[in-house]
């Protein structure tokens, strides 16, 4: 019982490792509109892990192969990218089974809200117009302002970890 309540269970620290990594996929997401191959394989493998722990890893696989399967047919309808197609049912993985739902609705809640600011920041915001100084955060800045001049596409994997975050710490 004292081994319990001192050290995280390997499940916890599945979990508060997926979270860090998530936060990771949304920067490189919103810095590159990639999110990297490792960073989904990554949170399968601790979902397997926390599935298995939970004795609900052939659940876990189904249902989060149900949600791969879904958003990979909403990338085959160019509406979604493939790195978020991945991300997204990596983190269907992670999250419980019974909790898969209220993780699906928290991103495109955060994916709405998302697509709101960009919407917003499309009018406000100005294209650059000369160049700013050569440190990360402003070369971030300005891309960002020229893909929001031009419309480009949503870092929708900074939606799905906002998802996937709040309801891995929801519980």
């Amino acid at each position: 019982m004292v081994t319990q309540n001192v050290f995280l269970s390997l499940a916890d620290l599945s979990i508060t490792l997926g979270c860090a990594i998530l936060l990771v996929a949304a920067l490189h997401d919103i810095g590159t509109r990639t999110i990297p191959n490792w960073v989904p394989l990554c949170i399968a493998a601790l979902g397997a892990v926390v599935r298995l722990h939970q004795h609900d890893l052939l659940t876990g696989f189904i249902v989060g192969g149900s949600i791969f399967l879904a958003a990979a047919f909403i990338w085959r309808r160019g509406w979604m990218g493939g790195g978020d197609v991945k991300l997204l049912g990596a983190c269907a993985l992670l999250v419980a089974p019974r909790h898969v739902y209220g993780f699906v609705t928290l991103v495109a809640f955060f994916g709405g809200g998302l697509a709101l600011i960009y919407l917003l920041m499309a009018r406000v915001v100005p294209a650059p117009r000369r160049p700013l100084p050569h440190t990360l955060f402003l070369r971030l800045l300005r891309a960002e302002q020229w893909r929001i001049s031009h419309r480009s596409a949503l870092p929708y994997g900074v939606a799905i970890v906002a998802g996937g975050v709040t309801t891995l710490l929801r519980g």
